[in-house]
């Protein structure tokens, strides 16, 4: 027993001197900034669009390394992380940004609604995520769910509230599958599981960040409605979609994680 408990805390980043001396110089690297830039509140996003709203807003350049993204918003002492698409990316860079220790992650992302009164633009806060993508099986068993850090959703849904935004919860299905709308069996299973969006990162941000002590929360916003007629992302919707809901989505996301710090909130994870 006791060997296997030695085995399962090397295998935490945070016990692992040498997986976080690698984690440090990846995270460099990938986004071609240096560590030492890094706010501790942080917003991750899929989209370059965002990342340069938040530089013209903050007035910081945009660092790019070789593969991601990121703007560094010193006056708001918050950073925001372009990481592209995926879960692979998304446990990536949660596990590499555990070494800077932050305080609060927020996930500004884009997802299909899929419950029928979901309309193009609503705000959706998971509650969970059912982990049907491949990477956090590596990370923690799959019978063990896949959860936001509580503290952040509720501090989000006060900023909805309080700005007199409507926002729906439930369970988010996230998947691997790109072209899922054309496999009848696929969204079969949808239908049964009732889960009100589909996206590709939420499980694996929320269990590699419970694995990792990164305190991490999402505010997902409805771009597209796959499962009505006519409901497919297409190239000339996903622009009406930056256009209308791109800057409030954005605006959120900073009052968050500025309002998290100013009114002293304090998110624990436990060390296991």
């Amino acid at each position: 027993m006791a060997d296997f408990y030695y085995e399962f805390q090397k295998k935490m980043i945070y016990n692992n001197p040498e997986k976080q001396k690698i984690a440090r110089d990846i995270l460099e690297r990938y986004t071609g900034a240096p560590l030492e830039g890094f706010n501790k509140h942080i917003i991750l996003t899929n989209f370059n669009k965002y990342l340069r709203v938040f530089s013209e807003r903050c007035g910081e350049k945009i660092h790019t390394g070789s593969v991601m993204s990121v703007v560094h918003g010193h006056n708001l002492k918050v950073s925001m992380i372009d990481l592209k698409i995926g879960a692979p990316t998304a446990a990536l860079i949660i596990e590499t940004l555990s070494v800077i220790e932050p305080e609060a992650v927020l996930f500004l992302g884009m997802c299909g609604g899929l419950h029928h009164s979901l309309k193009l633009g609503d705000f959706i806060l998971p509650v969970a995520a059912i982990r049907d993508e491949g990477v956090s099986r590596h990370f923690i068993p799959p019978q063990v769910p896949s959860l936001p850090t509580f503290k952040i959703q509720k501090f989000v849904s006060q900023i909805l509230v309080e700005d007199g935004l409507d926002y729906r919860t439930g369970v988010v299905h996230t998947t691997d599958v790109r072209f899922w709308e054309f496999d009848e069996s696929f969204k079969r299973t949808l239908y049964e599981e009732r889960a009100i969006a589909i996206d590709m990162e939420c499980a694996a941000l929320f269990s590699v960040g419970f694995v990792s002590k990164v305190p991490i929360g999402a505010l997902l916003l409805v771009s597209d409605l796959p499962l009505k007629k006519d409901g497919i992302k297409t190239k000339e919707s996903s622009k009406s979609v930056f256009q209308q809901y791109t800057e409030k989505h954005i605006q959120l996301g900073i009052k968050a994680m500025v309002e998290i710090q100013d009114r002293g909130e304090h998110i624990r994870h436990y060390r296991w």
